[in-house]
């Protein structure tokens, strides 16, 4: 039996009983499931999981916490009855922490009345979340979690009369101590209080704050946020960003783009508020705030009502041996910092090299949680245990630097073309330096940005400007490390552990073995170097092995889905994607086909000069522009149009295409796929090419009875949203999948069609769709020209000495566009 004080085993001690977890979808509370079903046979669990639309409690239990690798060492224990085991043990009810209540239906409740213990791990664990979810879900969850074990305490005291109350463990964090200098103790907000100035100098940060004027600032704060998104000029400014990033993607993309931005905007001034309060308080971040003012609700409005324990960790990171040494779940405050440093993303990094990294890992932290719930509440009252290494064993800051740069120095990570990174030595700058410095060079990446993204550049010119914004993602990547973690490496706090050694001095000796949470037992330089940057290196996915990759690369994966023969439909545009041309220089060519020989020149030289207005007008609405230049072809005589055609295609349209993209269209018939040809060209400049395509959607113009073109369009040109509906019609009819299917295109014009489809090809890309396609991981492929010989600089047809009274009225309505005039005053003209 055990000593007098002492803790009976924790086997013993849950033997029966029912444990009811919220968060268990998350790293830690992963980790308490697996844990309670494999070392505490005797207990039942039960998880709240939040449904989602396509899944309930049950499928994403199954998917998202049975199925993790977690459970793989009990999965091989178990064998073939591991599924009876969980089937048998773990249950799961829908509910949602953000909701008073917990939105639980009678099945909840009823789980609810019958736990035993109530382990509260569910969090918004972001340090750059929004100020009010962080106050829905980390100041109001405990509360509503100790509210609902209030409200079924009735209905457990008459079914189970002989059961003691049930015991609330709800995790905290250490950092509820916020911007502390010094030891924080174990004592929560309440007995700081009580004690008077002396506990101010030990304990958790102890301003006194209004928990429901916080509360219903922050939802005030999101409702006047949305109204102010909504005003006009707000919604302008959106919808301009929309355009100069989309250019003209057609107007419901142009919509939705500027409606998520307008969302994103609402988030930032949401997350800026929650750090601004934080710091004005003493906390560095709204999760620390709102984690403590989560405490100060809980145990204010509860402690006297429910049994509670408050668990406080510190920095939770990969697992020192359960269920197996490394596990860890998602990325958590380190990993970015040390993948990007690994990576040579990150030259430096602000702290203090005698500061403490305050680490524990996550299986440490998981056995606290089960025997303080084996132990159960303190008679006394609300007390807190906090499970944190910087007092027992402490890592230090330039100690941990000296060991990942040691480590990815003997393991370096390797680049695209397969070389070692050399990692660099660390300065440990201020933090205010080091964010000065990346806030200048995110300024200086997006000038740079703006300036290559407004000139018409393409093909490799445009991946420049996709690279360079690549960079400005990379620091402004490294520029929000800083912001968010720079305070943990300066931070000078160390947290007490005097109640967690307390309770292990009352556990037998058996149960200090089996659930050990000492963090002496840390060995830091086995552990970061053995353990955990392994880990890291493998769940980051990253290279780590030398010279050139034999497996195929990213492009040519690419290369053989968009070529298998499972693909149903290939779609083409024209211009700039399957030749270098445009349907300014088909103009032209047939213009000055036609003109005298003195004017041919001077035409075409006035058409370069108009180009910059030319491409302002198809950058603002292509559909308007191509209306309005096809106002050009007005009493021109369609026949002789039609004749001069196949000239055009051979003289012009073949010397400018991209030999590759004729092939590829064959190897698309090859395998069977139809092919589509959609563009805003007019019918007679593409009628060449229909033996190559299964269908052609295009423009075209109106005939009079004299067989001469009116200038209105007979079939609107195919731009934006319509080639995505025109390619939708066209595999509704043949029973094709678009899902199946695959686009070729060069601007971000032709977003809808490449969109609609589950293989986009981004062809020479123009830099907005290059710097889409690489955001969207899309496929980018570079066609060059056709050879040879020598181009004329200036797109003219061959010289015909017939002039037509057609050919004659040309330039005066291009003197109206180079002189900047609107589409309708230009119309008119025509």
């Amino acid at each position: 039996m055990p000593a007098p004080g002492s803790l009976p085993p924790v086997a013993d001690a849950l033997d029966g009983r029912h444990v009811f977890v919220t968060g268990a979808t998350g790293f830690l509370g992963t980790a308490l499931v697996e844990r309670l079903l494999r070392s505490v046979p005797g207990c039942r669990v039960t998880v709240l999981v939040r449904p989602t639309r396509r899944l309930g409690a049950e499928a994403r239990a199954q998917r998202e916490i049975i199925r993790n690798d977690c459970f793989d060492r009990l999965r091989a224990e178990l064998g073939d009855g591991f599924n009876a085991v969980v089937t048998e043990r773990l249950a799961a009810v829908g509910g949602d922490i953000g909701t008073d209540g917990l939105d639980l239906d009678a099945d909840g409740q009823a789980a609810l009345a019958d736990a035993d213990v109530v382990v509260h791990s569910a969090a918004t664990v972001a340090f750059d979340a929004p100020l009010d979810t962080a106050v829905e879900v980390n100041l109001l969850g405990p509360a509503r979690v100790a509210d609902a074990i209030a409200q079924v305490a009735d209905r457990r005291r008459l079914s189970h009369p002989d059961r003691p109350p049930t015991h609330l463990v709800s995790v905290s964090t250490a950092y509820v101590a916020g911007t502390h200098q010094g030891e924080a103790t174990e004592t929560l907000f309440d007995e700081a209080r009580r004690s008077g100035a002396r506990a101010r100098t030990h304990t958790t940060v102890t301003t006194e704050v209004d928990l429901d004027a916080e509360i219903e600032s922050s939802r005030r704060l999101r409702a006047d946020l949305e109204s102010e998104s909504r005003r006009p000029a707000r919604l302008s400014e959106f919808t301009k960003a929309a355009r100069a990033e989309l250019g003209a993607a057609g107007t419901h993309l142009l919509a939705e783009r500027a409606e998520r931005l307008r969302g994103d905007w609402v988030h930032r001034r949401l997350v800026e508020a929650g750090s601004a309060r934080a710091q004005a308080l003493g906390w560095p971040d709204a999760y620390a705030f709102t984690k403590a003012l989560g405490e100060r609700a809980l145990v204010s409005r509860y402690g006297a009502s429910v049994p509670m324990t408050v668990v406080r960790p510190s920095i939770i990171e990969s697992a020192l041996a359960e269920p197996r040494p490394g596990w860890i779940r998602g990325f958590r405050m380190a990993e970015p910092i040390i993948v990007s440093y690994a990576r040579g993303l990150l030259k430096d990094f602000p702290g203090i090299p005698e500061g403490i990294v305050d680490v524990i890992p996550v299986d440490l932290v998981v056995a606290a949680l089960v025997v303080v719930a084996a132990a159960g509440p303190d008679p006394a009252g609300p007390r807190a245990v906090h499970v944190a290494s910087g007092v027992r064993n402490p890592l230090r800051y330039g100690e941990l630097q000296s060991l990942v740069q040691q480590w990815f120095t003997e393991h370096p990570l390797y680049d695209a073309d397969g070389q070692p990174i050399v990692v660099s030595d660390w300065s440990f700058p201020g933090h205010g330096r080091v964010q000065r410095q990346l806030e200048r060079a995110t300024k200086v990446l997006k000038l740079l940005e703006r300036v290559l993204g407004a000139l018409p550049v393409r093909g490799k010119q445009a991946e420049m400007a996709a690279g360079i914004e690549e960079r400005r993602d990379r620091a402004e990547r490294a520029l929000s490390y800083v912001e968010l973690y720079g305070a943990y490496t300066e931070t000078e706090a160390r947290f007490r552990v005097d109640r967690l050694l307390e309770l292990q001095t009352r556990m037998t000796p058996e149960d200090r073995s089996a659930f050990c949470f000492d963090p002496a037992v840390v060995d830091w330089e086995r552990y970061v170097f053995d353990i955990h940057l392994p880990s890291v290196v493998t769940h980051a996915r990253v290279r780590s092995t030398p010279g050139r990759s034999t497996m195929a690369g990213r492009a040519e994966r690419a290369r053989l889905a968009i070529l298998s023969p499972d693909r149903h439909l290939a779609a083409f545009d024209l211009e700039n994607t399957l030749v270098a041309s445009n349907v300014v220089e088909s103009y032209t060519w047939l213009a000055t086909r036609h003109l005298a020989a003195g004017d041919r020149a001077v035409l075409a030289a006035k058409i370069l000069r108009q180009a910059p207005a030319l491409l302002a007008m198809d950058r603002r609405d292509r559909g308007d522009f191509l209306r309005t230049f096809y106002r050009r072809y007005e009493d021109a005589p369609a026949g002789l149009i039609r004749a001069d055609s196949m000239e055009l295609f051979h003289h012009l349209l073949l010397a400018k295409s991209f030999p590759a993209g004729f092939a590829r269209i064959r190897a698309h018939r090859a395998l069977g796929h139809r092919t589509v040809l959609i563009t805003g060209a007019l019918d007679f400049v593409v009628d060449p090419l229909r033996p190559l395509f299964d269908e052609v959607v295009c423009a075209s113009l109106g005939e009079d009875a004299e067989g001469r073109f009116t200038g209105r369009l007979e079939h609107l040109p195919p731009t934006g949203e319509a080639r995505a509906l025109a390619l939708a019609e066209y595999a509704a009819a043949e029973g094709l999948d678009l899902g199946e299917s695959v686009a070729y295109a060069d601007s971000a014009s032709d977003l809808p069609l490449l969109e609609c489809v589950g293989f986009p090809v981004a062809v020479n890309p123009e830099s907005k769709l290059a710097a889409l396609a690489r955001r969207r991981g899309w496929h980018v492929e570079q066609w060059d020209k056709a050879g040879g010989g020598a181009r004329p600089p200036l797109p003219m047809g061959p010289l015909d000495r017939h002039v037509s009274r057609w050919w004659a009225r040309i330039d005066g309505v291009l003197d109206d566009l180079a002189a900047g005039g609107t589409a309708p005053a230009v119309r008119q003209r025509a």
